[in-house]
């Protein structure tokens, strides 16, 4: 039985996880912007995506 509960509580943890990681989908502004003023290589890319996911 103590078996079965740790099993299912760590099934749980572990999908909790994955639940909380969903895609980001651009605003209209963000496409604009994108379009209008493209990013300059992989490292601007990489710092607008990084300010989109913590929403800066």
């Amino acid at each position: 039985m103590r078996l079965t509960i740790a099993a299912v509580l760590a099934v749980s943890v572990c999908c909790l996880g994955l639940t909380a990681c969903e895609p980001h989908k651009r605003t209209f502004g963000e496409k604009v912007r994108d379009t209008i003023d493209p990013p300059q290589g992989p490292v601007e890319k990489a710092g607008r995506s990084i300010d989109r996911a913590t929403g800066n």
